[in-house]
């Protein structure tokens, strides 16, 4: 199949070399030096899938029309990133594969003749230089069919994939978003802090400041009548308890999460994208949290203290200490 990936970073890149293995004909779009390093030489994978050299065609965009398209820039990138490769997308299936809410709704707008499918990257990926992705936690990708989009359309992209990586699918994409979005938050103080998430998950201060995010973050999703979709063994039900603990109790979830992603420091991508100098997603993710608080009409002081502090770390470059943070977020 020709299958063109929009976005090689972490992700796309993972998703090219996989893909490529497979025996598909793969294109990616890339820039800079990872554009050069890509046409020089290939994409190296290694690490929990094994290890593969993807000798892909790549660009600054699209070059023909593929059978299936893959968005996996971070998600403010996505509308600049779709707009110069509509000629190639009319009616092509455009699977988005991104953290936080709200890409399905800016692909939809910007590529309304495309089936749309969602999909979730539960794998940890880190891209240590341009050309050169390694994974550190070798988990499934979710996919499910947005609204609209016809069930065999699902099926059959899902066989695609599942013949290169674990894949797992889900009839309800937006709730797996939003359960997925609460195992993000693990990222972000990270990038305040400077540390790995288990790092962080071992400070005690900085462990009751992100369990009350996540507490917060699942009072919003109640209010919204949002219904969590099981998740890599994270169900609805555990999630329910997160939102109803003590935060000495809660602590347990993201205790878990840190003990899944085993002893190599995973920095999350959020501090990886502070560490390249890069915009970070941080407003969709627990900025889409306070969004839809927002909109609620209900406060989440918790999760916008986060987002103010991920953007000073990302104009000043510098990152704060414990006790600053403690300081400076309203915990409820």
């Amino acid at each position: 199949m020709r299958i063109s990936i929009i976005g090689s970073g972490a992700v796309g890149g993972t998703l090219a070399a996989l893909l490529h293995r497979a025996g598909h004909e793969v294109a990616v779009t890339a820039r800079g030096e990872n554009l050069r390093a890509i046409r020089e030489h290939g994409i190296r994978l290694d690490g929990g899938f094994g290890e593969t050299v993807a000798r892909v065609a790549a660009d600054r965009h699209l070059t023909a029309t593929p059978e299936l398209a893959i968005l996996a820039t971070k998600a403010q990138d996505a509308e600049a990133a779709l707009r110069p490769e509509l000629e190639h997308l009319a009616g092509v299936p455009l699977l988005v594969v991104q953290n936080g809410l709200g890409g399905l709704v800016v692909a939809r707008r910007i590529a309304p003749d495309s089936p749309l499918l969602g999909g979730l990257a539960l794998f940890a990926a880190s891209y240590l230089e341009p050309g050169h992705v390694t994974i550190t936690g070798p988990n499934p990708m979710i996919v499910g069919a947005a609204p609209g989009t016809d069930r065999a359309v699902l099926d059959r992209v899902a066989g695609v994939l599942r013949a290169a990586m674990p894949i797992e699918v889900t009839d309800d994409i937006e709730g797996a978003q939003w359960t997925k979005l609460l195992i993000n938050h693990v990222n972000a103080l990270p990038a305040i802090t400077g540390r790995s998430v288990q790092e962080v998950v071992a400070e005690p201060a900085l462990l009751r400041v992100m369990t009350a995010s996540m507490r917060e973050t699942v009072g919003v999703a109640r209010r919204a009548g949002v219904r969590f979709a099981p998740v890599q063994g994270v169900s609805g039900r555990i999630l329910e308890l997160v939102g109803l603990l003590p935060l000495g109790l809660g602590a347990f979830f993201p205790r878990l999460l840190a003990r899944r992603m085993g002893s190599v420091p995973n920095p999350g991508s959020t501090l990886q994208s502070i560490r390249r100098g890069q915009r970070t997603e941080i407003d969709y993710l627990n900025g889409a949290v306070v969004a839809v608080a927002g909109r609620l009409g209900m406060p989440a002081p918790v999760n916008a203290g986060i987002v103010r502090l991920v953007h000073e770390v990302e104009e000043s470059g510098r990152f704060l200490a414990a006790t600053d943070v403690v300081a400076r977020v309203p915990l409820r």
